[in-house]
Parts: C-alpha cells; structure tokens; sequence
C-alpha cells in the first residue's frame, strides 16, 4: 500500500512539475533534464533508459549548459530487471567532435550544450544516452545534504591543497555537501589522475544509491527527496510521463545488480596541452556489452 501511494503521489508531483514549469526557468536551476534527439536507426532496447549525467564546470553567473563538464558518466537503468551500470569518460578524453573537429570530450558541452556532448558520447561508446542532466556542484552537494550525507568506501588517502588541504582518509569514510562534491573532482594528487577521478565519482554515485535505498522506507524521505531535486529543475522536451518513467528506474535499481568501469587509455600530449588518449576499442566494447542490459560483464 505504501509503495502504491509513493507510486500516486511521485506522478502528481512529476504531471505538476511538467504542467507548471514546462521548458522554462525557475528562480535557481541546480538541474537540467534534456530530452536528447537520437539519431534515426539507432538500436535502443525499451527496456532500458540510458542518461549521460554531466558535472558542469560552471562558475556563479555562468550557464551551466554552455560550460566544460567536469564530470561525465554515462549511466544505464533496466526497467525490467533492476540492473545498472556507469561508464565514466574522464574529460580530458581527446575525441571527435561533430562540426568542431578533435578537442577533450568535454569541451562539447560548451561548443554546442547538451545535445552535442550527447551525440559525442554517443559516437564514442556506440550507445547514446535517452536524456541528458546537467548539474551543477551546488545542486549536486544539496542534493547529497537533502538525504543527510553518504558514507563511501574510499580505496587510498588523498588531498588537494585547494579543494581539500585535509584530506580523505582511507577506508570507510562519511561525506556530505560540498566535501562530496570535491571527493568527486580532485585529480591532481590521485595516482590514475582523470582515470581515478572519474572512478571517485562512481564511488559517489553508489554511496547516493546506497542511501537512498537504506532509507526509501522511512516515512516521507522520497517525498521529500524528489521535491527537493524538482524545486530546482529545469526540463527540455521531456514529458510528464517521461520523468516518471526515470524516476520509477532510478527507484528499481538492485545494489546487487550494479557495474561500473572507467574508460582506459593514455596519457597524451597535443599543442602542448595533457591529454587523455581514450581507449577507442574499450568504449564500443563497453557499449555493446550493456546496449541490451544496463550490464558491464568486465572491464
């Protein structure tokens, strides 16, 4: 019965988001959900919702979907089974960008938005997301205050002088707000550098899920959870029936059922500048193994 009324109660409140501030711009935008226009032919299965979730890099006055990503996963949910999988794409990754030619993966978000950074990921992996977020670290660290902090399990020590002169420690560690935004963004001192941020970053995204999972039943949490995020969103073509439909994904996903791999390459150097090699094989690899399933078998 509970569950029954969370369903209701999670689909007035997605109809009257789409009714109330469909396409347009709230006070404060943390998030944006962008309906991503896919390529004719392409092979989707139903079953499964695949969202490119993007960490923008945007200071205060600046728009989040015009900005360099800092944080690039591509996550698949499975409707049917529960199953999950993120495929991190550190932002460094020299690749080729439609109509602009060859620069870091990132930088497609600031050359043409969310639909061009969508269709450059999608030409890297073989697989192209459903939808695109964008959020912003503010959004990113209320979102983790809203549901009380995460606890992670951290598999070295590291610091960065600015972001974090104290550091994590190793081992299981609690953190909340902003602290888990930077656990998130540190490169520097890592030893894999963007391989190793990028890895830190699913480490985030596990201790959210794990979170969210431990207290679903506590009495108004996902109410209060999905007002939280909706107070801040912004939408692009997506519809009421669509957010409901990730929202019910995001809500399924088994903790047992959950793969996540960093794409490998190289250290590189063009012009001058440090970059990614990304590992081009590994990618489609990666795509075509969880295209069907949401499922990495290895990476």
């Amino acid at each position: 019965m509970r569950k029954t009324m969370r369903t209701i109660f999670l689909a007035a409140v997605l109809g009257l988001l789409a009714l109330v501030v469909p396409d347009s711009t709230p006070a404060r935008v943390d998030y944006t959900l962008v309906k991503f226009e896919k390529t004719a032919g392409v092979d989707v299965d139903p079953d499964v919702v695949w969202i490119l979730a993007v960490g923008s890099d945007a200071r205060p006055r600046e728009d989040p979907l015009r900005s360099r990503g800092d944080a690039l996963q591509m996550i698949g949910l499975n409707t049917k089974t529960g199953a999950a999988t993120s495929i991190g794409i550190p932002r460094d990754s020299w690749v080729p960008i439609p109509g602009v030619g060859s620069n870091r993966v990132n930088a497609a978000l600031y050359f043409g938005g969310p639909q061009l950074l969508g269709r450059t990921v999608g030409s890297l992996l073989g697989v192209e997301p459903d939808y695109v977020m964008v959020a912003t670290f503010s959004g990113l660290a209320d979102l983790i205050r809203s549901i009380g902090g995460i606890t992670v399990d951290n598999p070295r020590p590291f610091s960065d002088v600015h972001l974090q002169p104290e550091g994590f420690k190793a081992g299981k560690i609690r953190i909340n707000g902003m602290n888990a935004v930077e656990f998130g963004r540190i490169r520097k001192s890592l030893p894999g550098g963007d391989f190793d941020r990028s890895a830190n970053q699913q480490v985030v995204l596990r201790g959210i899920q794990r979170k969210v999972a431990a207290r679903a039943s506590d009495a108004g949490f996902i109410e209060g959870g999905v007002l939280n995020v909706l107070k801040h969103l912004h939408t692009k073509g997506v519809s009421p029936a669509q957010l409901f439909r990730i929202a019910q994904a995001v809500a399924q996903v088994d903790p047992a059922k959950i793969s996540t791999c960093v794409l490998p390459g190289g250290i590189g150097n063009i012009g001058g500048a440090s970059v990614v090699i990304p590992d081009t094989a590994a990618a489609k690899r990666y795509g075509n193994d969880a295209r069907k399933d949401a499922t990495i078998r290895r990476c």
